[in-house]
C-alpha cells in the first residue's frame, strides 16, 4: 500500500472510529435499546452513513474521472440469494444478542471497553467457519 492510500486509510478509519464513539454506537446498551425501540438517537447515525454512502457512491463518480487515490470506479454485482440470506440473519441475531457489530466493536476497544472482545472473538471465529466451512462458489 502506498504512502497516500495508507494515510486516507488511517484518516478514515480513524474519522470512522471518532465518529462511533462520538454517536455512543460503541456501548453495547444504547445499540441494544436502539433495536427494542427504547431510544431512537442512533437514526440519527443511521440517517448521516446515508448521506455519506450517497455521496461516496453516485455523486462522487459523477465529479471525478477516477478515485483520488488510483482506480476506477466500478459497480460490483451483488446477488440475494439463500447464503446471503441466512448470513444476513445470523449477522442481525449476533447484532442484536451483543449489541455490536465489528466496526464499533473494534472503535470500543480502543476507547477501554475490552469486554468487546468477547464479541470480536464470535465474529472472527464466525468469519473464519463460514470461510473454512462454506467458501465462496
Amino acid at each position: 500500500m502506498t504512502a497516500p492510500r495508507w494515510l486516507a486509510a488511517l484518516v478514515a478509519g480513524t474519522l470512522f472510529g471518532l465518529g462511533l464513539a462520538w454517536s455512543t454506537m460503541i456501548r453495547p446498551e444504547i445499540v441494544i435499546d436502539f433495536l427494542l425501540f427504547r431510544d431512537l438517537g442512533l437514526l440519527l447515525v443511521l440517517g448521516g452513513a446515508v448521506v455519506v454512502a450517497l455521496a461516496c457512491y453516485q455523486i462522487a463518480p459523477r465529479l471525478l474521472s477516477k478515485p483520488l487515490l488510483g482506480g476506477t470506479f466500478a459497480q460490483r454485482e451483488s446477488v440475494l440469494d439463500r447464503r446471503t440470506i441466512i448470513g444476513a440473519a445470523l449477522f442481525g441475531l449476533g447484532w442484536g444478542l451483543c449489541g455490536v457489530c465489528p466496526g464499533p466493536a473494534i472503535a470500543g476497544l480502543g476507547a477501554g471497553n475490552w469486554p468487546l472482545l468477547i464479541a470480536l472473538v464470535g465474529i472472527f471465529v464466525g468469519a473464519y467457519l463460514q470461510g473454512r466451512f462454506f467458501p465462496k462458489n
